[in-house]
């Protein structure tokens, strides 16, 4: 079919190559890559009618804008987008649901361990450390568009507003993650930004459809904070929610697009060329943060002793070192 209008051409004996038939050929090329498309569509759809449970979850995960970009990039470690061979290993088992290999029986908190308790449990600190590297990443692309960008800024205090809602924070010293001015059009106007990352094998997000998972942790944000930063800070909350494949919520789509579009216009490169850097950025991020989670060392065994236990300073005073 987008050979078509060249065979046409060649039996006419036509050597002038006209803008109508590009035209053509580049329809026909739209309409094809179209219904392959839709028949890669349908069959993956048939297929998840008959696997089990575990498996249509994990390929629910993985059919995310953005869940696999890191499985379909060169792998370049300058930019950042390269695994060893355990970690791949470890990223394909996490992608297709399985247990990676040689994981201990039990978590060093004491429970069971299994893939869902791991990306959850706090012990060792790693789900804070996944935040804040996504939180860390944000900003320093705001850096780049936006002025006055400030890190976990503190609200104001309430003093007297009234804030509807028994969820909403009005707590002294709140904080958010990222805070910068001019990101919604207002150079002045304040905009606000919470960042959530959940895990999506969690028992709780797994009892919901994927898309309700994400809604129902961006309402949790939006009732704590919206009103509070609307009412007192007079400026704009964004809940960016994502999950661990590297899927993300409506808010966090449109503040990602709006994002790269900004980047796109001061690098002067193509939007769709920045938005899948930035995309691919926060899938390897996620999936390093993943995998520290399973492969992490959260006890004091394995780790090494503290030889340092008193200031450098009374050391070298004490010995009678000279520098």
């Amino acid at each position: 079919r987008l050979s078509s209008p060249l065979v046409d051409l060649i039996l006419q004996q036509n050597p002038v190559y006209s803008l109508d038939t590009r035209e053509e050929q580049v329809k026909a090329q739209s309409e094809i890559r179209k219904e392959r498309l839709e028949a890669v569509q349908s069959a993956a759809d048939s297929l998840m009618t008959t696997v089990q449970d575990s498996l249509r979850h994990a390929m629910t995960l993985a059919r995310e804008k953005g869940a696999s970009t890191w499985l379909t990039s060169l792998p370049l470690e300058e930019h950042g987008f390269s695994l060893h061979k355990g970690a791949f290993r470890d990223a394909l088992a996490l992608r297709y649901g399985w247990l990676p290999s040689n994981t201990p029986t039990s978590c060093a908190c004491g429970k069971s361990f299994s893939v869902e308790h791991a990306l959850s449990c706090p012990t060792g600190g790693f789900p804070s450390l996944r935040h804040n590297e996504i939180r860390d990443t944000v900003s320093a692309w705001l850096s780049e568009v936006c002025s006055n960008v400030s890190v976990e800024p503190h609200l104001q205090p309430v003093t007297g507003e009234i804030l509807g809602g028994a969820s909403a924070n009005t707590e002294d010293g709140a904080r958010l993650d990222v805070a910068a001015d001019g990101f919604w059009g207002g150079r002045y106007e304040r905009a606000f930004f919470d960042v959530r990352v959940f895990n999506p094998h969690a028992l709780t997000n797994k009892q919901q459809c994927l898309a309700s998972t994400y809604r129902r942790h961006e309402r949790e944000k939006m009732r704590a904070y919206e009103q509070r930063v609307r009412e007192v800070e007079h400026g704009s909350f964004t809940p960016l929610v994502m999950s661990l494949s590297g899927g993300v919520g409506n808010a966090a789509n449109v503040c990602y697009k709006r994002l790269a579009s900004m980047l796109s216009d001061k690098w002067d490169q193509p939007y769709s060329t920045t938005l899948a850097w930035m995309r691919c950025k926060l899938s390897f991020s996620l999936l390093r943060s993943s995998i520290q989670c399973i492969r992490g060392a959260r006890s004091a065994a394995g780790r090494p002793s503290r030889d340092i236990t008193l200031p450098v300073d009374l050391m070298v005073s004490e010995a009678g070192l000279h520098s």
